[in-house]
């Protein structure tokens, strides 16, 4: 008999306020011994019908395909090697496409990238060859729509469901930067407390500071830097303004 976890967190590696999110959730869990489930959630898939020409820059048709093709052996790892193996390349994949220069992430050149990380955390290099195994895709749209299914369709991610099956599920938080570990857990107990309000519908504002990601070019110490280009968004695929993003 299995048991649910604390906390399931749907995820694609490419979206740089899942990998922040994703890292505070991991000191939180560090700190309260919570049991997470990492689960696959498509940014290419949400936007499949969408016609990428019209409704987003440039990169970003590539760079959400990247993510799809990283699910897809994620996919082939949980299946094969259980889902703690999939806790662990998750960071050895994002690791890769957020903290290295602007110029040393090519969405369209993963096999090296994918290779590094599947050596890191001691995976079979041979797993690389799920890149383009379309036949995952099924499986990742099936907990694409899982997770929209908890929160509505309108959103991005990363989506948290604290306290499976019963418990409030909800897009975010988007943060940009990373709490203190003084701060991670006050940060967790005031996100689940509003969520799991029962009344609780919406808290949002559209003015957001740059994520402080190697890639972006953004340290520490810019602090308040507010996004103003394409990278700095995420969510909605309705408008250009507000559309899922990717590095």
């Amino acid at each position: 008999m299995t048991t649910d976890p604390d906390v399931r967190f749907w995820f694609d590696p490419v979206c740089p306020f899942a990998w922040l999110t994703s890292r505070w959730v991991r000191t939180v869990a560090a700190q309260r011994d919570l049991e997470v489930e990492w689960r696959f959630i498509s940014l290419r898939l949400i936007n499949k019908d969408v016609d990428y020409d019209a409704h987003f820059p440039a990169e970003y048709e590539a760079g959400h395909t990247a993510g799809l093709r990283m699910l897809r052996v994620c996919a082939h790892v949980r299946d094969e090697h259980g889902p703690d193996a999939v806790a662990r390349l998750y960071p050895a994949l994002s690791t890769q496409v957020f903290d290295v220069e602007p110029a040393d992430y090519d969405p369209t050149e993963l096999h090296g990238l994918l290779t590094r990380a599947l050596a890191d955390v001691g995976l079979p290099g041979s797993l690389v060859d799920h890149l383009d195994d379309e036949s995952r895709d099924a499986q990742i749209q099936a907990e694409t729509d899982e997770a929209l299914a908890l929160t509505g369709k309108d959103v991005g991610t990363p989506i948290l469901h604290i306290a499976p099956p019963e418990g409030a599920a909800f897009f975010g938080p988007v943060i940009s930067r990373l709490p203190t570990d003084e701060q991670a857990a006050e940060l967790w107990d005031h996100v689940v407390g509003l969520a799991t309000f029962p009344g609780f519908a919406e808290l949002k504002r559209s003015l957001r500071e740059q994520p402080q990601l190697r890639s972006f070019g953004v340290t520490e110490a810019d602090v308040g830097v507010q996004g103003t280009g394409t990278r700095a968004v995420v969510g909605r695929r309705s408008e250009h303004r507000d559309v899922s993003t990717e590095t």
